[in-house]
């Protein structure tokens, strides 16, 4: 049933303006020898052309994916077809360009960076609650809503109401909790971009003693395309290209502020000073004024990046000599089964 669903997700854009597919998933579950996962997933996506960030560890996979509609079915059907991935949850977006310049697997201890590789959420998670659920269950009285992302993901736009943390990156997570002891005798209702965070927060959360603990099925993404996104404020982070995404089409509006002048903006940027490189929203007409920096120091910071416009105030990261083509042979690899264990 669910690769079905998926097909029909996949070829319901007849929009010639957008050709591409983008895949948000991720699935908790052991992997075996990870490392020669990597390696045969990874040569699997350069042979159906697809571009993205992949990360694999030995608690599961999660990754963003972007190809011809054809590519990404193939690969839904690659994945849904192991029966380590039977629980994978595709969420399916169109594009009118490749939202990726290169394909990126890679290696890791977890597959979100929670800094708790000993919390596994295939051994117990908070409840999922379908979107629907969710948007039944979030304004009651006994309720909390819970924006487990980073500061510069819930400044461009989160659930009406919701609680939000100050931390840069989510491995803050874990001393953060303590700050949340007075909402213990509520249900807490965690969300994120696509699902993942919250599976490592929830089961996080349970084992701290929250003990009515519930999270959002799919995430942001999935309660934008299944109820319209009701009462989610301003965009949705996403991390490609397109940077932010619009989420709600029953009653949207704009909460984020320009760093520089303070007016609105959801323009998402990255200050030209390598040595700053705040990832902030600034407005475009005060990214011009400033030559893409966030403030005057970093305007006149000697190392400062040059500032294109087309370029949209957002710069490549440094892969530290990274290739994702070194030692193969792409045109001679022979057609393997990724879903051998």
């Amino acid at each position: 049933m669910k690769t079905t669903e998926n097909k029909l997700a996949v070829n319901n854009v007849e929009n010639p303006h957008f050709p591409y597919r983008v895949l948000l998933y991720y699935c908790f579950t052991p992997i075996e020898n990870p490392e020669k996962f990597k390696e045969e997933h990874h040569l699997f996506c350069i042979k159906l052309g697809l571009l993205g960030r992949i990360i694999v560890a030995d608690e599961g996979l999660n990754g963003t994916v972007c190809g011809t509609p054809e590519a990404c079915q193939k690969y839904i059907d690659a994945l849904e077809s192991d029966a380590r991935f039977k629980d994978i949850d595709f969420k399916i977006d169109a594009s009118e360009h490749n939202t990726f310049s290169k394909i990126n697997v890679r290696l890791k201890k977890e597959i979100v960076h929670a800094g708790i590789p000993h919390i596994k959420p295939y051994h117990g998670t908070g409840t999922h609650l379908s979107p629907q659920e969710f948007k039944n269950l979030k304004d009651n009285d006994d309720v909390v809503i819970l924006d487990v992302r980073s500061d510069y993901e819930h400044n461009l736009g989160h659930f009406k109401n919701a609680v939000t943390l100050d931390m840069e990156n989510f491995r803050e997570f874990p001393e953060k909790i303590k700050e949340l002891e007075k909402y213990k005798d509520k249900k807490v209702l965690t969300y994120c971009t696509g699902g993942i965070k919250c599976e490592k927060a929830s089961a996080l959360l349970l084992k701290e003693g929250f003990e009515s603990v519930y999270q959002l099925h799919g995430g942001i993404i999935k309660y934008g395309k299944e109820v319209g996104g009701e009462d989610f404020e301003g965009k949705c982070y996403v991390f490609d290209e397109r940077v932010a995404v619009d989420v709600n089409e029953v009653n949207p509006t704009l909460v984020s502020t320009c760093y520089v002048c303070e007016q609105r903006s959801d323009y998402m940027v990255n200050c030209a000073n390598p040595k700053c490189n705040r990832h902030t929203t600034i407005c475009k007409p005060c990214l011009e004024k400033m030559d893409g920096a966030c403030s005057d120091e970093c305007k006149n910071h000697p190392e400062k990046r040059q500032y294109e416009p087309e370029g949209k105030g957002m710069y490549k990261k440094n892969l530290n000599g990274y290739n994702p083509y070194i030692g193969w042979n792409v045109d001679k690899v022979i057609d393997k089964n990724i879903n051998k264990k």
